[in-house]
């Protein structure tokens, strides 16, 4: 599988903010979000192919070093992208990772299924907002637009996963389209429903906070800062 990155940090987002973690960023993705925050593993990825021994070498170096903040045991990998579902390595990955002891997190938007063995499945659908021009993307717009919602696969992932949903939040309309598509899945629990604010500037995000933190607990949604923008800013490696 081609890699972008693989660092130890904390976890920013979601139910484990602030869990120490080994991060494995997977470089290739099946769609174009116009404000995709790691373009070096959608719109120009790179990174170089490792095999699963390699990864998994890596991964055991870093969790043997621990946290550096604190020397913290680290017991969490984060497998993320780009989208890693698009390789098949992640299956056998995956398997050793749990033969470790390993909480494996993956980070998905949802649009692809493999078997993997995974403890938290973090699904982030992507919403029409996410949708490039024309202009910008070529026939990648259309191509986004056309597979960017997989309802069979949401079902699946979270019928067979401990899941978390994150939905990235620009603007109110966003939200009204967040209870829309969750009208389309009735059976999923609210309280693992995540909104999340869109940007990689932290005054930026603080400005959309100010009014999705108070929709949230008014609705019963999991506000969810992007805490790693706040301690490291938006730069690789955090």
């Amino acid at each position: 599988m081609r890699i972008a990155e693989i660092y130890s940090s904390l976890q920013g987002e979601g139910t484990l903010t602030g869990t120490p973690s080994v991060f494995v960023r997977a470089s290739g993705c099946n769609l174009r979000c116009w404000f995709c925050d790691t373009p070096y593993t959608s719109w120009q990825p790179e990174g170089e192919d490792g095999s699963v021994e390699e990864v998994l070498r890596e991964v055991q170096r870093l969790k043997s070093l621990g946290n550096s903040s604190d020397a913290t045991v680290i017991e969490h990998v984060v497998i993320t992208g780009g989208e890693p579902m698009l390789f098949s390595e992640l299956i056998p990955l995956t398997q050793q990772f749990h033969e470790l002891g390993l909480h494996v997190t993956i980070e998905t938007a949802g649009t692809l299924f493999l078997p993997v063995a995974c403890d938290l499945m973090s699904i982030s659908p992507k919403l029409a907002s996410s949708t490039p021009t024309e202009r910008r993307a070529g026939r990648w717009a259309l191509r986004h637009e056309q597979t960017r919602m997989r309802r069979d696969v949401i079902q699946r992932l979270t019928a067979d996963y401990d899941y978390q949903l994150k939905f990235v939040i620009d603007k109110p309309t966003d939200v009204t389209e967040v209870n829309n598509w969750l009208a389309e899945f009735p059976a999923v629990d609210r309280s693992r429903v995540h909104l999340m604010p869109q940007g990689t500037d932290a005054a930026y995000l603080a400005k959309i906070g100010q009014w999705l933190l108070p929709y949230c607990q008014e609705h019963g949604f999991m506000f969810c800062p992007r805490k790693h923008i706040e301690w490291y800013g938006a730069r690789r490696g955090t």
